[in-house]
């Protein structure tokens, strides 16, 4: 069971443009590690043939790691001093990773704080790309955040919070816009940077297009901040989808999904092995449980719109899971 604790504390005043700039996204659409950029993104017709209509999906799994993180983080970090250390904490893994390998391009030090029983695949790969990995007990973040302030130098990226973070991940929107028009777009949803960073531009450029979050029925958090309008903590219940599990959002994530997006979702795990399998069927990829939230959604949902796309976020998988039906 999920149990919900009261709303903690305010969420800030953004601004008309909720602190999101078009001309710094346009911008960043050129400039991000180019290894990010141009994802595939295309309709294909035996996932089309299952799902009974007009599905585009943008791949965001063919790239060094394996998920969306490296947009973000690399704008991130392209803009820190150099000689600094970089410090996160990493909870699903792959903002980790994003920062470890936008630390080692920029050639800087990372640091990334994780949960004890953090996924050995991700960490292992945190570790190959240069990054000092911390297991911790208790909460990662508040680890890393004092790891942070205990020396000059010391940056804490976080994940939810960071303005270039959420610039970054809207060049996804960038390049969805420029193919087939599309009705509703449904994004996986943890701490909200990718979601309203996408929504974001296109809001601005295609007003029209209803943005649907999704997240794990286990950890609703989010989703309880985006329909209270105030940040909402809950006690996360067990899923696989560490990737969209968090226990609290910060505080710009509910005010920009508050503005950007129309409507939430929460899937349970079944749905998400389901969405899963159909991916390694249809399309040959095999995501991790948080990268096939957008298609388990759209597979058990009604949603609205002749046109659908989404975005296939990450796949770094236990492939133990594709043995579990």
């Amino acid at each position: 069971m999920t149990h919900h604790a009261p709303a903690t504390d305010a969420v800030p005043d953004l601004g008309p443009d909720l602190g999101l700039d078009l001309e710094r996204i346009a911008h960043a659409a050129t400039t991000i590690d180019p290894v990010f950029r141009d994802s595939p993104q295309y309709a294909d017709e035996q996932l089309q043939a299952r799902l009974g209509r007009r599905v585009i999906t943008k791949i965001e799994t063919l790239n060094p790691l394996r998920s969306f993180k490296g947009r973000g983080a690399d704008l991130l970090v392209s803009g820190l001093a150099r000689g600094s250390t970089v410090v996160c904490g990493s909870g699903g893994g792959n903002f980790g990773q994003a920062i470890a390998y936008a630390a080692r391009r920029h050639g800087l030090r990372a640091d990334v704080f994780v949960p004890a029983d953090a996924s050995q695949v991700k960490t292992r790969r945190m570790a190959a790309f240069g990054a000092h990995v911390h297991r911790v007990e208790g909460s990662h973040k508040d680890h890393a955040a004092a790891y942070a302030a205990e020396a000059p130098g010391r940056y804490y990226a976080v994940d939810g919070s960071d303005t270039a973070v959420y610039e970054g991940n809207a060049t996804i929107g960038v390049e969805l816009l420029r193919g087939e028009p599309f009705d509703t777009l449904v994004v996986p949803v943890g701490d909200g940077a990718l979601i309203a960073g996408v929504a974001r531009w296109v809001k601005a450029h295609a007003p029209h297009v209803r943005v649907v979050g999704v997240t794990s029925a286990a950890a609703p958090a989010l989703e309880r901040s985006w329909r209270s309008g105030a940040r909402v903590a809950v006690e996360r219940g067990a899923t696989i989808a560490a990737g969209i599990s968090i226990s609290q959002p910060e505080p710009e994530a509910v005010v920009r999904t508050r503005a950007l997006v129309d409507d939430f979702l929460l899937i349970d795990d079944d749905e998400l092995l389901a969405a899963m399998h159909l991916a390694a069927e249809t399309l040959g990829l095999l995501l991790e449980p948080a990268g096939a939230a957008g298609l388990a959604a759209i597979a058990s949902r009604d949603l609205p719109g002749d046109v659908i796309a989404t975005v296939l976020t990450g796949a770094n998988a236990d492939l133990g899971l594709y043995r579990l039906t």
